[in-house]
């Protein structure tokens, strides 16, 4: 900072000095003296890279917009010098002289010029820039890429802290343009996992025993960047199979109302159909789910039961004595502020009826608040089925996409898997010898597969990664 205070002062004091010695005639001596000045003032800017990099962006305008006004002041003071300098010479030469040529007011990009230009009056036809102009065309160009690169360097970077379902981590650099998708398939190379579509990152709140799986057009460093500074959360890149079962199985959430034995025998057909209808257009339909539910009230530890309705823009219940119809529905939460999230063990924490609890609540909320919404089902099921369906409800056809992107990957992983997974074409490799071998002594021979890779991460144990 202080470096590019002091060259700014040396440029505004070169101006000054120059405005000054416009109406004499430099002496030889003089003139070399000034160009000694310009050289010092050249070679100020060899670190201003550096310098400029130790900035902060309004920092950086704030000097710019002042050196504009004194640029503008120091200009209007050239030119009333030079007016003047004209008309003493006409006076005492009793005749005429051709108008100077003014130069036009100053931009910002031509600042570092400026004391070399200023030290001469520029000849009327025009020439090639001189090699001290071309030299303070460069200097201007390396300002401009100074100010590129501290833009660049302003994003904000965090290091994260992944956690393996088999209990060990990864550390990856993740910047606030990289999308959960980028950072899904960072840990795809790092891990030679399988890419599927049901790998996520998950957020637990430890002190709220909630989680959430990160949707993966989000940018992760945004809801990162709401933690506490003391926080125990934690990410954890796992399995959730019910990241996209609303597209894997759309008939569990469009015809809900059906029994288990009609959903069985369902054809891929009919999903696609379905698929189709709802969700694959210019806007995706929410399905029409409502039902009992249990409502923790606010600052009160009881639970009751209200029977809730979701629409698109949000929950809506129906009041003690009302009917289900639109005007006599009220609004209990919209989600264009708000996440969802699951919860651990809060039949114990709150004394909940089960354990199938969901929260909503606003992203920045990390510890118990007042503005945080419980709900509780009856079951697994009706669990799931709240919770995707809120999350399509809230998401739209931005959560398709993410699903088909999913899709396209693990698609591609698993071809290029194939292709160089082929046996060879030899009849007499090794394994076909030794599989012959034992057939022939009348064992069941073993299939050797390859090794897996050192980083390869083992499927989770049992109840893992269970949640919705």
């Amino acid at each position: 900072m202080d470096d590019i205070d002091s060259m700014f002062t040396d440029l505004l004091g070169e101006m000054d000095h120059l405005a000054q010695s416009l109406g004499y005639e430099m002496e030889p001596s003089e003139m070399s003296s000034s160009s000694q000045r310009e050289n010092n003032f050249s070679i100020g800017f060899t670190d201003l890279n550096e310098s400029l990099n130790e900035l902060e962006d309004q920092d950086l305008d704030a000097l710019m917009a002042d050196l504009g006004s004194d640029l503008a002041e120091t200009e209007e003071r050239l030119n009333a010098t030079k007016t003047g300098h004209v008309h003493t010479q006409q006076h005492k030469s009793g005749y005429s002289t051709p108008q100077q040529n003014v130069r036009a007011p100053i931009s910002l990009s031509q600042m570092s010029s400026l004391a070399y230009s200023s030290s001469a009056l520029p000849p009327e036809p025009p020439k090639p820039l001189l090699p001290g102009e071309a030299e303070a065309q460069a200097k201007t160009d390396k300002i401009k890429l100074a100010l590129e690169k501290l833009k660049e360097a302003k994003f904000k970077k965090l290091v994260v802290k992944v956690m393996m379902s088999d209990g060990s981590s990864k550390t990856l650099m993740v910047d606030e343009r990289q999308t959960v998708r980028d950072v899904l398939d960072n840990l795809f190379e790092k891990t030679h996992c399988d890419c599927s579509v049901d790998w996520s990152l998950c957020e637990t709140n430890h002190e709220l025993q909630t989680e959430r799986g990160f949707e993966d057009h989000e940018y992760l460093v945004e809801p990162l960047s709401a933690w506490t500074r003391d926080s125990k959360n934690k990410i954890i890149f796992l399995l959730r199979p019910n990241k996209y079962l609303f597209f894997k199985d759309p008939q569990i959430f469009y015809l809900w109302k059906k029994d288990k034995k009609f959903m069985n025998e369902i054809k891929e057909s009919h999903k696609e159909l379905l698929l189709k209808e709802n969700v694959d257009g210019p806007s995706l339909i929410v399905p029409d789910l409502e039902g009992l539910l249990y409502l923790r009230e606010d600052g009160k530890k009881s639970w009751k039961r209200r029977y809730f309705l979701l629409r698109a823009s949000g929950i809506y219940y129906v009041p003690k004595g009302k009917t289900k119809t639109s005007r006599d529905l009220a609004c209990f939460i919209q989600f264009d502020k708000v996440n969802i999230y699951t919860t651990t063990d809060y039949k114990q924490k709150y004394k909940a009826p089960t354990d199938f609890c969901f929260i909503l609540k606003h992203p920045q909320i990390q510890k118990e608040s007042q503005y945080i919404r419980f709900l509780c089902c009856d079951d697994e099921h009706t669990l799931s089925l709240w919770v995707n369906s809120i999350r399509v409800a809230k998401y739209g056809t931005t959560l398709y996409k993410n699903y088909q992107t999913a899709m396209r990957r693990a698609s591609t992983i698993t071809s290029t898997l194939h292709l160089t997974s082929l046996p060879a074409s030899s009849p007499s490799t090794p394994s076909t010898v030794h599989r012959a071998t034992a057939r022939a002594n009348g064992h069941t021979p073993q299939e050797y597969l390859p090794e897996p890779p050192p980083d390869f991460i083992p499927p989770p144990p049992a109840g893992w990664g269970s949640g919705v």
